[in-house]
């Protein structure tokens, strides 16, 4: 039994420290965004990523957390698309469409500098992850509705051969 909770404690203590770990970085980023906000700093940052943005036909408040997953990560980029959501900022399609783009390429800085350190070409990683990422994010962006609708059919179908099993 004792074992039991020592394990627990462990675990809770450990998992607190991360939590406090990761909020001494967040919070001041997240502070130091919103001042960025307040002084019409990002209006300018905005304008670095609007062709990548009619590219994807996404609205302005898609650049934050596009920025914010290619430079810090997948993480701290869904933070962010959760803030614009609750703002109101971006519909479903556009959150689909960021998603997809930073699956494939997110935390650019920081995964090509693990792998210069392993020997890997600086060029070659992210010229090929962003390539890759913005052939297959166009994609998704040009076709998005016929992709949706094509699911749909898709499941409608599952659904009504599941039900003729169901009944024969």
């Amino acid at each position: 039994m004792e074992f039991v909770l020592e394990t627990a404690a462990n675990g809770l203590f450990g998992s607190l420290r991360s939590v406090a770990k990761i909020a001494m970085i967040v919070i001041p980023i997240m502070v130091f965004i919103e001042i960025l906000k307040a002084y019409s700093v990002l209006e300018k940052i905005y304008f670095v990523l609007e062709p990548l943005l009619k590219l994807f036909r996404l609205p302005r408040e898609a650049a934050l957390p596009l920025m914010a997953g290619l430079i810090f990560g997948i993480t701290f980029g869904a933070g962010l698309i959760i803030q614009a959501v609750r703002e109101g900022h971006l519909s479903g399609k556009d959150i689909v469409i960021v998603n997809v783009f930073l699956a494939l390429c997110h935390s650019l800085i920081e995964d090509t500098f693990l792998f210069v350190v392993l020997g890997a070409s600086a060029v070659t990683l992210i010229s090929v992850r962003l390539i890759f990422a913005l052939i297959i994010t166009f994609i998704l962006a040009r076709y998005y509705d016929g992709i949706m609708n094509l699911a749909a059919k898709i499941k409608a179908n599952k659904t009504k051969n599941m039900q003729q099993v169901n009944k024969g």
